[in-house]
C-alpha cells in the first residue's frame, strides 16, 4: 500500500462549510449524473473507464505496471464491479420478493436484459448469469465469478486473466502500455502507466468526492463514484487515492468513508432512486 505523504494544498480549509452541512446544500448540485457528464465531457471517449478499470488502475503501481502480490482483495472486488456495472446498465436486477422482503444477501440475482454492454468482460458474466438455471446471489456470483468455489462443476463460472485483461483495455485506451520484466525465476508482462493525467483525473474525482463534493447524503452521491468508493475499499486500493492528501484531508477523507461503511445496505434500499444490485454487492462485502 502506498505509504502517506504531506502535501502543500489542503482542501479542508477551503471547504469547512460543506463539511458538516452548512452552506452545502446551496452549493452541492442536486443533479450529481449531469455534473459527472460534464466530468466524462472533459476527456475522450477512448478515456471513459468501466469500474473494473477505475479500480484496478488504482491498485497498480505506476512505474512497475502490476498490483500489489500481498492484495488478495482485488480479485473479488473486480467481480463486485462487474455485477454492479451490470446492475447501473439495467441488465442484471434482483429478484422481488412479494410482501415479505428478505434481506439483499439473500435476494437471487435475475438477468433482466441480455442485450450485449459493448464490453467483452461484462458480456461474458451476463452470459453466465442469463444461462445458469441455477440462481445465486450476488454474493454467490462473486465468488463464482472469481473461482472461490469447491465444486468442481462451478469452475466453468470462473471468469479467468481478468486483470491481465483489464489492464489491456486501458492499454488499447492510452492509459497503460505493455512490457515484460525479468524476476529472477520467470518473465512477467507488466503494464507501467503511460497517461498519468487519466489517473489522476481519476484519483482527484475519488479525493472530491469524499472531500470537496460530499454532500452529507449518500444518494446524492452519482451512483458509480460511490460504487467506486466501496469497490475500491473493498478491493484494498482506496487508500492509493488518498496518500498523497494532507494528515487532516486524509483524516477527513477516511472519516466519510468509515461513514460509508457503517450504512445499512438493507435500509439504504427502500429510498428512492437507489440501484438493488449495486447496494446487494456493497453488502455482499461490508457484511
Amino acid at each position: 500500500m502506498t505509504s502517506l505523504t504531506r502535501r502543500g494544498g489542503n482542501l479542508t480549509q477551503r471547504h469547512k462549510a460543506g463539511a458538516d452541512g452548512g452552506d452545502e446544500e446551496e452549493n452541492f448540485s442536486p443533479d450529481v449524473e449531469e455534473v459527472d457528464e460534464e466530468f466524462d465531457q472533459d476527456s475522450s471517449k477512448e478515456k471513459r473507464l468501466t469500474l473494473m478499470e477505475e479500480v484496478l488502475l488504482l491498485g497498480l503501481k505506476d512505474k512497475e505496471g502490476y498490483t500489489s502480490f500481498w492484495n488478495d482483495c482485488i480479485s473479488s472486488g473486480l467481480r463486485g464491479c462487474m455485477l454492479i456495472e451490470l446492475g447501473l446498465k439495467g441488465r442484471i436486477e434482483l429478484e422481488k420478493t412479494g410482501m415479505r422482503r428478505r434481506s439483499l444477501l439473500n435476494r437471487k440475482v435475475l438477468c433482466k436484459s441480455d442485450t450485449p454492454t459493448g464490453d467483452v468482460l461484462l458480456d461474458e458474466a451476463l452470459k453466465l448469469i442469463k444461462d445458469t438455471s441455477n440462481m445465486e446471489t450476488t454474493q454467490g456470483w462473486i465468488e463464482l465469478l472469481s473461482g472461490e468455489t469447491w465444486n468442481p462443476a462451478k469452475l466453468r463460472f470462473q471468469l479467468r486473466n481478468v486483470r491481465e485483461r483489464l489492464a489491456k483495455n486501458l492499454v488499447e485506451k492510452g492509459v497503460l502500455t505493455t512490457e515484460k520484466q525479468n524476476f529472477l525465476l520467470f518473465d512477467m508482462t507488466t503494464h507501467p502507466l503511460t497517461d498519468t493525467t487519466a489517473k489522476q483525473r481519476l484519483i482527484k474525482r475519488v479525493q472530491d468526492g469524499m472531500l470537496s463534493r460530499w454532500p452529507n447524503n449518500p444518494h446524492r452521491i452519482e451512483k458509480r463514484l460511490l460504487s467506486l468508493v466501496y469497490l475500491a475499499h473493498s478491493s484494498d486500493v482506496l487508500e492509493n487515492a488518498f496518500a498523497p492528501l494532507s494528515d487532516e484531508d486524509y483524516e477527513l477523507a477516511m472519516k466519510r468513508v468509515r461513514e460509508l461503511l457503517d450504512l445499512d445496505p438493507d435500509a439504504q434500499i427502500g429510498k428512492p432512486g437507489v440501484n438493488d444490485v449495486m447496494w446487494a454487492v456493497v453488502a455482499a462485502f461490508i457484511k
